[in-house]
């Protein structure tokens, strides 16, 4: 029975989800190929329950397909236009020119759209970069305080103010580290948690905290109505306060700001729908440094106070000194007080007792009444705590008020916070009578006793900052009066001499590449899935669309939520395989928020490919070999493409015979073995020839790439509108770990000294491939291979050069791999790298600061510039970079350590994989007389997005009656002005039944900041700016709006309606989300 034509998109959505699941179910595999840009099924040899378990998913799949087959009618605009079916050919110079694609395009970006980026960065007390320049580093002895300074305090300075101490029981639970995720749960989580709610309804006065939504959420699904209706008595009495409320503790340094956000709403929507609560407070004790991001996102999701841990101890001392330990955190861009937060930095060592109560721990370990003797964790400081009695409570009381009467010199108000807790604590009943009691009898003799002066309980993070605010006199969130405004964020963290926790920014990058791919698809279903239940609702079958499938959406947002946790999950490879592509469609998806121009890249098993568009039209394609090693190869096919944004396009891929339009790559290998053989596949013509030391070039209509005839690697990048070779000059380096005690593991980064040239006994083989859509060179060394392709097609996509480099180092040890590209840009000593995919933050080399201090995380990018040109390093994965010297990047690409750097986890980085680390180049030239900026060009944004949010495609075998109605889809109405990014487009759950979605769905933007410094090239789409306005209404073809609401970033906090017709407005860099009726 055929369906309208509104639910095109239904069965697209249904198996995005699934797709997404399967990664999810098959140990979360992935290999990226370094030859192919679309990644289908990466799945290859299993134990014989798992091929079984496959094959019977992808029968499950297939049936899935068929949503698409059967609910696609006609749709009179198609939105996908085909390139000319003229013939590509060569120029006089060699290179390929390709037929006109026969859509002209036009880029209108207004003035006053560059403003922002041109405009001053907003004046704050504290600036990190300056801060940094001012410390030396010393590291001086502190005495009891190792890492400060020792605190004195006069006896009466608290006789008019009595001090305020606030005890905050806590309990810090990973989910995955050591154990895995369900493992800590049955051992330790639930008991923590069926003992909370026994022991904090003993006595009312009882307060705790809890921060991980995910372990809280599998307590509650396992609990009886009894157990819920106690714990949610608990939570709105104010006895349990749940801070931040994320799905996780996120890390900081390597999420990419679309999973910080999604798992922030899915632990917001989970205590909404459950408990009914809304987090007032951010905790993060944990993640391994701090971001910008993080401040900015809980501000937009209305917290109104945060407090974070792990610092570099010679800025806690330097806040510490001046009394800067709670400060406004306020993004680097906001010339204004808009995205100020209210933060606390814990001045000590770590989180737990003996860093918490003062300055000392010998002292305060003495209070860690779970370290009482008998037990299985002792002090030491060789001093044991002793049990609150009436002989010793007044010696114990003083002893113990004078640690926080110390502590609190550090502050600016006479509100002390004592976190009370640690990993996993608190999964004993013995342990919460052990503190909760003895820590009642020290508050009941402090409170008893006015000549202390001091007023001590239990409470919640939020209790502690009402108090500071209410002691300074403002309202909620806002500046106390003389507290200080600080930007920047809080990268690299140290916690002892020169033990730089910058490693762990790139270790286990095959996890990383993983979450990277799995946050795209993600977002691709949400946004598929949301449109799919839209379309059917519009078109009155609303009843028979299977939004059961919901289901499988929100496991797959809550497994991702778990990548972002800064410890990290970890998964199992499987190899790649080749489709037969007898006789399929291709329904290919653009995940990106405009029309796409780009080559598409698939493995067929046959060289006789033929392509065809939906209404007929034979594409060019190009045939190369896809390389199984450095001399052995199959066949793969490429071909130009127009996409529509976030739409749906169809293509006829079949085995024929030889056409004009398939055209073959012409390969040459440079080898200096001679003694090496080539096993080709007909027809695909292949050449060999002996290396020699000349450079040799590549070329588009865009670019022309140099490369050296010994090593293979890319030396300089020239631009068609430029005479100037500019040098790019790609090395590889390695570096070893110290000989000392201390060596580098998976969280630390400790060298051996500057890097040194990684050299291998012969010289590679260099493979040189030209078509009509791109080239590539291949250099094939011993721990890596180096691919860099050019593309060669008009706008963003033909502007940058695609590099993969494929990392084996499975064999070595102790030995860390790092790509660098040295160039001849004046950048001096600075140079910037990006914070969570969200924005730009500079740096400087310190040389005051040991090599392995200068190294930051760059999640998704880098660049250094001069006053002529820019060089921005794209990543698809987060990993470690640095500057060493001016004109130079450096990227850690792997590391395989075979040591614990005693941090924990107890083991070394020895279950390397073979990855694909992914990157774009993208060298742009500044336009005469605009000045550096701190943001990335329209270019710049358009690259990231083609690099993390690839083509999707999705193989599709016609059904045996007869060739299946398929048609493309274009959801959009009107082009997204070029400076939006669509981030996401999400279902919001049904509040009675949580295996369906709602009627409503979260619209999230985000407005970029663009450097219009750089010079503007054709993007190969419409590209338009309006000044922030956006009219939803007008967006979505074939849709109505019914509702359009403004909403906290988290959902939780709503505004009132806007009428339906009303434009949005955002301001540069602004995110925003919005909840929607669409019909």
């Amino acid at each position: 029975m055929k369906l309208k034509k509104q639910v095109t998109v239904c069965g697209g959505a249904i198996f995005c989800v699934a797709v997404f699941s399967l990664y999810l179910m098959l140990d979360r595999s992935f290999l990226a190929s370094p030859v192919t840009f679309i990644h289908f099924f990466p799945w290859g040899p299993f134990p014989p329950n798992r091929i079984e378990q496959l094959e019977q998913l992808l029968e499950e799949n297939h049936q899935i397909i068929s949503h698409i087959k059967d609910s696609v009618l006609e749709l009179t605009d198609t939105g996908a236009v085909s390139p000319s079916g003229q013939l590509p050919f060569r120029s006089a110079n060699g290179s390929w020119v390709l037929p006109f694609d026969g859509r002209p395009t036009f880029l209108s970006v207004k003035p006053q759209d560059c403003q922002f980026a041109q405009g001053h960065r907003g004046q704050t007390d504290l600036q990190m970069l300056d801060i940094y320049s001012l410390l030396k580093f010393d590291n001086v002895d502190g005495g009891v305080w190792k890492q400060g300074f020792e605190i004195t305090y006069e006896p009466g300075e608290w006789d008019s103010e009595p001090l305020q101490v606030f005890v905050v029981p806590h309990s810090h639970n990973d989910p995955g580290w050591v154990k895995t995720f369900d493992k800590y749960y049955t051992d330790q989580t639930q008991h923590i948690l069926n003992n909370m709610l026994v022991k904090l309804t003993e006595d009312p006065r009882r307060k705790f905290i809890w921060s991980e939504i995910s372990y809280f959420a599998k307590w509650w699904e396992s609990s009886d109505t009894h157990k819920q209706e106690a714990m949610r008595k608990l939570i709105l009495g104010g006895q349990l306060e749940m801070v931040t409320g994320g799905w996780v503790m996120t890390d900081e340094a390597n999420s990419h700001y679309f999973a910080m956000i999604d798992q922030l709403i899915e632990g917001h929507q989970w205590l909404e729908k459950n408990l009914g609560v809304t987090p007032r407070s951010g905790w993060a004790v944990d993640p391994f440094g701090h971001s910008a991001t993080m401040p900015y996102l809980l501000k937009r999701a209305n917290l109104t106070s945060m407090l974070i841990q792990r610092v570099h101890y010679s800025i806690k001392k330097h806040f510490s000194s001046s009394r800067s330990l709670e400060f406004m955190w306020r993004q680097a861009w906001d010339t204004s007080s808009n995205t100020d937060i209210f933060c606390h930095m814990m001045p000590f060592y770590s989180y737990d007792v003996p860093h918490t109560c003062g300055p000392d721990p010998k002292i305060c370990c003495q209070f860690d009444f779970k370290r009482l003797p008998g037990g299985r964790v002792n002090c030491p400081w060789k001093v044991p705590p002793r049990a609150i009695v009436d002989a010793n409570v007044a010696e114990r009381a003083h002893l113990l008020l004078d640690q926080y009467r110390k502590k609190s010199k550090l502050f600016r108000s006479k509100v002390v916070l004592v976190p009370l807790g640690d990993d996993f604590r608190y999964d004993k009943a013995l342990e919460w009578d052990q503190q909760f009691l003895n820590y009642q009898k020290l508050f009941d003799y402090m409170n008893s006793h006015p000549e202390m002066h001091v007023q001590a309980q239990f409470g919640t993070l939020t209790d502690y900052f009402s108090a500071v605010y209410k002691a300074s006199g403002v309202p909620q969130g806002f500046r106390p009066p003389g507290y200080p405004v600080l930007s920047g964020d809080f990268f690299a963290y140290a916690d002892r001499e020169d033990h730089y926790w910058s490693g762990y920014y790139t270790s286990r990058p095959f996890y990383k590449t993983l979450d990277r791919v799995l946050e795209s698809h993600l977002r691709g279903a949400e946004i598929l899935f949301s449109l799919a239940v839209a379309h059917a609702r519009h078109a009155g079958m609303e009843g028979r669309y299977p939004t059961s499938d919901y289901t499988l959406l929100t496991d797959a947002r809550r497994t991702v939520a778990l990548f972002q946790h800064h410890d990290a999950i970890a998964g199992t490879a499987k190899e790649n395989v080749v489709i037969d592509y007898g006789n399929r469609y291709l329904v290919l998806f653009n995940p990106v928020e405009q029309d796409r121009l780009c080559v598409v890249t698939v493995l067929v098993n046959s060289a006789r490919v033929r392509l065809l568009t939906e209404d007929g039209q034979t594409l060019p394609v190009q045939l190369s070999a896809q390389w199984s090693t450095a001399t052995q190869m199959s066949a793969e096919a490429s071909f130009m493409v127009r996409l529509p944004a976030l739409g749906l396009a169809v293509f006829h891929l079949y085995d024929s015979a030889d056409s004009p339009m398939t055209l073959r790559s012409d390969t040459l290998l440079r080898l200096s073995d001679r003694g090496l053989t080539v096993h080709n596949v007909e027809p695909l013509p292949l050449r060999s020839q002996a290396a020699d030391p000349l450079p040799f070039y590549v070329s588009t209509q865009s670019l022309t790439l140099g490369f050296s005839g010994t090593t293979g690697l890319l030396e300089s990048i020239r631009r068609k509108d430029s005479p100037q070779e500019v040098k790019v000059q790609m090395q590889f380096v390695t570096y070893g770990t110290r000989s000392s005690k201390d060596k580098s593991g998976a969280y630390l980064f400790l060298p051996d000294g500057k890097a040194k040239p990684y050299s291998q006994k012969g010289p590679p083989v260099v493979r040189v491939v030209e078509g009509p859509l791109f080239s590539e060179v291949v250099a094939f060394y011993q721990h890596f291979q180096q691919t860099v392709r050019i593309h060669n097609v008009p706008g963003a996509d033909g502007l940058s050069l695609d590099v993969t480099i494929m990392v084996d180092i499975r064999e070595q040890s102790n030995k860390e791999l790092a790509m660098r590209l040295v160039t001849d840009i004046q950048s001096d000593d600075t140079f910037y790298t990006d914070l969570n995919g969200f924005q730009m933050q500079p740096r400087r080399h310190f040389l005051k600061l040991p090599l392995q201090a200068n190294f930051y995380p760059m999640p998704s990018q880098a660049y250094i510039q001069d006053s002529q040109y820019r060089l921005t390093l794209h990543s698809a994965q987060a990993l470690g970079v640095t500057s060493l010297e001016s004109g130079q990047l450096e990227v850690i690409l792997d590391r395989r350590l075979m040591q614990d750097d005693n941090r924990g986890l107890g083991q070394g980085l020895k279950d390397n994989k073979k990855t694909a680390n992914r990157f774009r180049f993208l060298l742009e030239r500044r336009s005469i007389g605009n000045k550096v900026s701190h943001f990335p060009s329209l270019l710049s944004h358009m690259t990231s997005a083609i690099l993390n949010h690839e083509v999707l495609a999705l193989p599709v075998l016609p059904k045996k009656r007869g060739i299946p109605p398929l048609h493309t889809f274009a959801p959009l109405k009107a082009a997204v002005p070029c400076d939006f990014h669509l981030l996401n487009l999400r279902s919001i759950q049904h509040q009675q039944d949580t295996n369906s979605p709602s009627s409503y769905t979260a619209l999230i933007l985000h407005r970029k900041a663009l450097d219009c410094g750089l010079e503007t090239i054709n993007p190969g789409f419409n590209c338009t700016t309006t000044e922030g306005q956006l009219t939803v209404s007008s967006l979505f073809r074939n849709l109505d709006l019914q509702l359009l609401q403004p909403v906290s970033l988290s959902l939780m906090y709503s505004s009132p309606p806007l009428g339906n017709d009303s434009s949005v407005s955002l301001e540069p860099m602004e995110i925003s989300a919005f909840r929607l009726r669409l019909r």
